[in-house]
């Protein structure tokens, strides 16, 4: 199974709720916005990476299984 992570990027607020989740997988920009870690593109197997996503204020995450 493989996992897709979106960030809207319009939506994005730069909260930093997924950094504080899953540090593993999220950190903030230059200009605050959410962005993955390279390597983290498929999640980097981390527990907390739905949490993550539903930890986004505005819903700027997605997260698929496909």
């Amino acid at each position: 199974m493989h996992t897709d992570i979106e960030i809207d990027k319009d939506l994005c607020i730069g909260a930093g709720q997924c950094t504080l989740a899953a540090p593993s997988v999220f950190t903030q920009d230059d200009d605050g916005y959410s962005t993955l870690l390279p390597g983290a593109e498929d999640g980097a197997g981390s527990p907390m990476l739905r949490e993550a996503a539903r930890a986004c204020p505005v819903g700027a995450i997605t997260v698929t299984e496909s």
